[in-house]
């Protein structure tokens, strides 16, 4: 289902172009473009991130960010793009949905991370859920079939085993060649009779704890008890050899929802001695700035891994509560001289903030049809697999508008803002007439197109693995009507410009 939504254009700055000339028996035929790798370094963006968004996640991987926040109920999903921009416009793209009887309620908190497991690397996604009551949250962990964030993913288990453990916000952390499991847990089985504090256990491999547990903080301080006692979303942060741990402290529904901060200051992790509680919170309420409740957060490094940044999620006002008025929000942290994180006083949203270093120039075009003035569009629903490609009048909607990636020697991915999906030719079929949909991007010649100059401004697009090139079924001028691709021609329906 489409969400027709507000949207602004993504990036102002052009890539430089790379023409590649085609030539055939020494006869120029056409001209290819290619998009280059141009960076921006004094772009800005400003928060938020999204209209609601709770309980952030995100990372960088391979060319874009990544981005989790807590749905409540339906699928985990997940915002990619390759620019803090493009990110605020993309749609959350479901990833996970098959919720069983007893973890399909309350689904909070998940988090991404790309792990050594039995099959190598795969991406392994942590989050909470239940069958709804007080006491039946617990910790669970997919699996992805490969190395694309999107996935599949399949389900491997409750992360806690045999153990009957209550437990929420579950991470990981790696510290001298070992696996960990941090979370919001109470050292009795039932929620009610304890309190809320963070738990440290190792992994044998990511979904298996093994031996026992041990508490390393509960809510002590004044500023951790604001509502009720509490200690949830624990995060680690390393730096220099140094391992840190951030918590949310405090009731979330209440604007004194705040970070606290865990040091472990050496020897092993699941001795409680060995972690000092910072005194006094780290990221907290800022009233002059309008953000209040600061809490349950993440950490990423910048596109070219120079810079730290902060994930999290704030409320614009003092009265709002626990729910949907939250929203996620990112700023760069700082290293204090004892080599500590200084995550510095959370900005006022609408401030300009410059990108994460390294975030390359990404420009996104409307596709216009010749023949029809019409613009390529991804057809109903918008953010599946296979979803099948049309013509639309334009309305600058995240789904009519896609960038070209460079794949090397003149061809291109041509991706959408809105999934981060690419322009595919079905089953990689050669024939005339297969249709032209969105598939998770992929190295396959059938996402690989050229964009060949036909003159006056116009191109073809030309798929690679088959030589055939895209086109609007019947030269069709309706809304509505789907691409597929045939046999060349210089009709005006196989023309398209890019604006």
């Amino acid at each position: 289902m489409q969400v027709w939504r507000r949207s602004s254009p993504v990036c102002r700055l052009w890539a430089t172009l790379t023409a590649l000339a085609v030539v055939i028996g020494g006869v120029t035929v056409g001209t290819v473009v290619a998009a280059s790798g141009a960076q921006a370094a004094t772009a800005t963006f400003t928060n938020a991130l999204n209209s609601s968004g709770a309980d952030p996640y995100m990372t960088y991987y391979n060319g874009n960010y990544y981005l989790m926040t807590t749905p409540y109920s339906g699928p985990l999903t997940m915002r990619k793009a390759p620019t803090i921009e493009a990110l605020k416009q993309a749609s959350p793209v479901p990833v996970f949905s098959d919720h069983a009887t007893g973890r399909d309620h309350s689904i909070w908190a998940p988090e991404m991370h790309l792990l050594d497991g039995p099959n190598g690397k795969r991406w392994y996604i942590y989050y909470s859920a239940g069958t709804g009551a007080a006491n039946d949250q617990r910790v669970h962990v997919l699996e992805s079939a490969g190395l694309d964030p999107l996935g599949p993913y399949t389900y491997k288990g409750m992360v806690f085993g045999a153990n009957d453990w209550w437990g929420i916000d579950g991470s990981v952390v790696t510290i001298n060649g070992q696996l960990y499991l941090i979370w919001s847990g109470v050292p009795t089985p039932l929620r009610t009779q304890g309190t809320v504090g963070t738990f440290i256990v190792a992994l044998s491999d990511p979904w298996t704890v093994t031996g026992s547990r041990t508490q390393i903080s509960s809510p002590t301080y004044s500023w951790e008890t604001v509502g009720t006692k509490m200690n949830e979303g624990p995060v680690a942060l390393q730096h220099d050899g140094k391992t840190f741990i951030t918590y949310s402290a405090s009731l979330c529904s209440t604007p004194d929802y705040k970070l606290g901060m865990l040091t472990l200051t050496g020897g092993d992790p699941l001795v409680a001695s060995n972690w000092v509680k910072s005194s006094e919170p780290v990221f907290q309420r800022n009233d002059a700035n309008s953000v209040y409740g600061p809490g349950h957060n993440g950490f990423f490094k910048s596109p070219d891994g120079t810079e730290d940044w902060i994930v999290y999620h704030a409320n614009p006002a003092s009265t709002d509560g626990c729910y949907t008025t939250r929203s996620t929000r990112i700023q760069k942290i700082t290293w204090n001289a004892d080599g500590s994180p200084n995550l510095g006083v959370p900005v006022a949203t609408g401030t300009a903030l410059t990108v994460p270093s390294g975030e390359p120039v990404v420009t996104y075009y409307r596709v216009t049809n010749r023949n029809s003035g019409k613009v390529m569009d991804v057809q109903l629903p918008n953010t599946d697999d296979g979803a099948k490609v049309g013509q639309y009048t334009s309305n600058g909607k995240p789904w009519q508008q896609w960038r070209f990636a460079d794949m090397g020697n003149g061809y291109v991915h041509i991706e959408s803002l809105n999934s981060g999906k690419c322009l595919d030719v079905a089953g990689r079929s050669t024939a005339d007439g297969a249709a032209l949909i969105q598939y998770p991007c992929g190295t396959g010649a059938n996402q690989m197109f050229q964009w060949v100059d036909m003159g006056d401004g116009y191109h073809q697009l030309k798929a690679r693995h088959s030589g055939k090139c895209v086109t609007v079924v019947g030269a069709s001028t309706v809304n509505g009507a789907l691409l597929e691709q045939r046999t060349c021609d210089t009709a005006a329906s196989f023309e398209w410009s890019r604006t």
